[in-house]
């Protein structure tokens, strides 16, 4: 029997819509020793992360925490926490991720209204307002930024409707905290969630949450038990509120890496990190177009950490990233369901938003296309990419694999 050696990953430089890179310093982190989940010095560690949290989410809510679990398990914390059954919510469907949403939310037995566009275009507000007239609507929930298509939605425009309705604004912020501008009070979002494996370029593993008082209320008052025992507020609350009743055993050296990631985000600051993840998506975008690449989203309603690319015609999706990631280590995504095969889904996320791999995929898929037989302007990408950066230089980016305590 053939020996099963130590695993030895490649060092992928990631360009999908998550994970993303994770930074040298969150990668130190993880080897601290672990301690027990009650740990006097643990919970002290929890308590910097429940503050960098809401720092992070600008909030000063007081039930904010990372649920132990990926993105989509905040975002079932959320839907069971705040729904019953016979309680309307309306979903923003513009993609795989907002569907995702809605089957969670029907599965605690409420009436689902999903709000539906087009590949690559955001929902419509004004298809919620009309979709919620007669009714008692509970929740709104919005996907933020429709990883699958690269498409972002309207908070600010949402958080009107919401108020209209008498409702509850539930965000999936997974793909654009801490690398879009999101605040969450400000904003008067009511919950919202992330994922510690995009932005916040820490491994996958952890969801930070956020939820204010309005939600808190309507949590105080549901009429049935939460469907989940897992992910039921009232009880985590008592883990990472002030009486510190155990409740499941934590991912300790996650919540070592989130807190280490968390911190990296306060030392960039976050307008600084919101305007770096705009100029390298700005530039990709620009260089991608001067190659006479098309792309899904108008500019209006792109994402600045996902930015979905069509595939010319006669290309063959898999061989191009096959040629990426042989040739130059670069991994990037393809599309999913109906866009499956019609698109390339590029992230530029926390560490791996960098001016260095902008750049370098603008060359690397130069080379693979012209290997396809598909015509293009030699160099075009990169320059164009490269005068856009000249209008707008990035001050103190890191090289790749530089900790972002030196930017």
């Amino acid at each position: 029997m053939k020996p099963i050696g130590e695993v030895n990953p490649p060092a992928r430089i990631l360009l999908t819509p998550g994970p993303a890179n994770v930074e040298p310093r969150v990668y130190r982190a993880l080897l601290a020793p672990v301690l027990g989940h009650l740990d006097p010095d643990f919970l002290r560690i929890m308590d910097d992360v429940q503050v960098l949290t809401r720092r992070m989410f600008v909030t000063e809510n007081r039930l904010t925490f990372p649920v132990s679990g990926t993105g989509s398990a905040g975002m079932e914390t959320a839907m069971t926490n705040l729904l019953e059954p016979g309680d309307t919510a309306l979903i923003t469907v513009a993609g795989f991720f907002g569907e995702r949403l809605a089957d969670m939310a029907r599965r605690t037995g409420a009436e689902v209204i999903a709000l539906e566009s087009r590949p690559g275009t955001p929902v419509d507000p004004q298809q919620a307002r009309e979709a919620a007239r007669g009714k008692k609507i509970k929740l709104i929930g919005v996907t933020h930024g429709e990883t699958s298509t690269g498409a972002l939605n309207d908070l600010d425009a949402f958080r009107q409707v919401t108020e209209e309705c008498g409702g509850l604004l539930v965000v999936d912020a997974v793909a654009t905290a801490g690398g879009v501008p999101l605040r969450v009070d400000a904003q008067r979002l009511d919950v919202c969630f992330t994922g510690s494996q995009k932005c916040l370029s820490a491994p996958p593993g952890l969801a930070p949450f956020t939820a204010g008082p309005r939600a808190e209320a309507v949590i105080g008052k549901r009429k049935t038990g939460v469907t989940s025992w897992y992910f039921d507020l009232t009880y985590i609350m008592k883990y990472w509120g002030q009486e510190r009743t155990y409740h499941h055993t934590a991912p300790i050296s996650m919540i070592y890496a989130l807190r280490e990631a968390l911190r990296l985000v306060e030392e960039e600051g976050l307008e600084a990190r919101w305007e770096r993840h705009r100029r390298n998506a700005q530039a990709l975008a620009t260089g991608l177009e001067a190659m006479g690449m098309g792309l899904l989203v108008a500019p209006p309603h792109r994402m600045l950490t996902v930015t979905a690319v069509k595939i010319p015609a006669g290309v063959d999706d898999r061989k191009v990233r096959g040629r990426l990631m042989e040739e130059f280590n670069i991994e990037i995504a393809g599309g999913l369901g109906e866009l499956k095969g019609k698109i390339w889904r590029v992230g530029l996320m926390g560490a791996s938003s960098t001016q260095n791999n902008v750049l370098l995929l603008l060359a690397a898929l130069e080379k693979c296309l012209l290997e396809e037989g598909i015509k293009l302007p030699p160099g075009a990408g990169v320059a164009a990419a490269v005068q856009a950066y000249q209008q707008a230089p990035v001050h103190g980016e890191p090289a790749q694999g530089e900790p972002a305590a030196a930017r």
